[in-house]
């Protein structure tokens, strides 16, 4: 009898996403094993052609530039992210009215990026704030936006507008670890240091594992700041993976974003897997 009732539970729960895998399988699986058939032919006649539109795009300096600088920018971010919204997290743990910061700390999340890029202009631009100053101490004018620097411009563009929301990931984690474990080893003597690295980070790995998978998908996501700050040809150094889809999405080499879609789908697919494996062995 008990197992008839779970099973007929089963079929309710069923019912209830349907509709919702039903849009999944619609709008994003079926479109997304159509661009990997297209993958493999000519954009013009449809023909299979192989492995040629991988070549193409391999041998393509614009596709391997963005590969290089969004590589950089994942794993720049990604530490910086994790490590400055960690130590903001411990020490506002330690705070008795932390309710209320809490609800400022998504304020980033909330500002629309066309907001942010102006601010971005105003201070980083030729004639911005920031080369005022310079100029009026009496240094040389630095293009920010047009060299070396507007990299560094991106990330922390990046570290700002997600560390509000990786700090309440944070602050959650802690909430959770027992206050008397933590008073049973400050009993034992063990000081702040030997606390945070043997009893607080163990126990904060699942908070860590989600953390780096929403940080790493967001990296993908940065698109927007430096397409509306530079345009569809940024400087080399925030030339990203987004930039190219664009730019071949503008030109219709579908064949070519098809290719390129596929080989970092594989590669985030991958990337996950690996984060996976290593997030089980720390559980054993």
């Amino acid at each position: 009898m008990k197992k008839k009732i779970i099973h007929g539970r089963n079929k309710e729960f069923f019912l209830f996403l349907l509709p919702s895998l039903t849009g999944v399988l619609i709008f994003v699986l079926i479109p997304f094993l159509d661009s990997i058939r297209r993958s493999f032919c000519s954009m013009g006649s449809g023909k299979f052609v192989g492995i040629k539109n991988y070549k193409v795009i391999t041998d393509n300096d614009a596709f391997t530039l963005a590969v290089k600088n969004t590589t950089a920018f994942t794993l720049c971010c990604i530490p910086l992210l994790i490590t400055i919204s960690f130590f903001v997290a411990y020490a506002m743990n330690k705070l008795r009215h932390i309710r209320v910061i809490k609800s400022m700390l998504l304020f980033p999340l909330a500002v629309p990026t066309a907001v942010l890029v102006l601010v971005w202009k105003m201070l980083f631009n030729d004639a911005g704030y920031i080369n005022n100053i310079l100029v009026n101490s009496g240094h040389e004018s630095v293009r920010f936006l047009h060299s070396d620097p507007v990299f560094w411009v991106l990330v922390a563009s990046y570290v700002w507008k997600n560390a509000g929301y990786t700090i309440l990931l944070w602050l959650t984690g802690l909430a959770g670890i027992s206050s008397s474990v933590e008073e049973a080893a400050r009993v034992d003597g063990a000081n702040e240091w030997q606390l945070l690295t043997r009893i607080i980070l163990p126990d904060l790995k699942p908070t860590l594992y989600t953390i780096t998978i929403v940080s790493f998908l967001n990296s993908f996501k940065v698109f927007r700041e430096a397409y509306l700050v530079a345009g569809a040809y940024p400087d080399d150094h925030i030339y990203l993976l987004q930039h190219v889809f664009n730019n071949w999405f503008v030109n219709m080499d579908l064949d070519k974003m098809a290719a390129a879609a596929a080989m970092v789908f594989i590669v985030i697919f991958i990337a996950i897997v690996l984060l996976q494996r290593a997030w089980d062995k720390e559980k054993r």
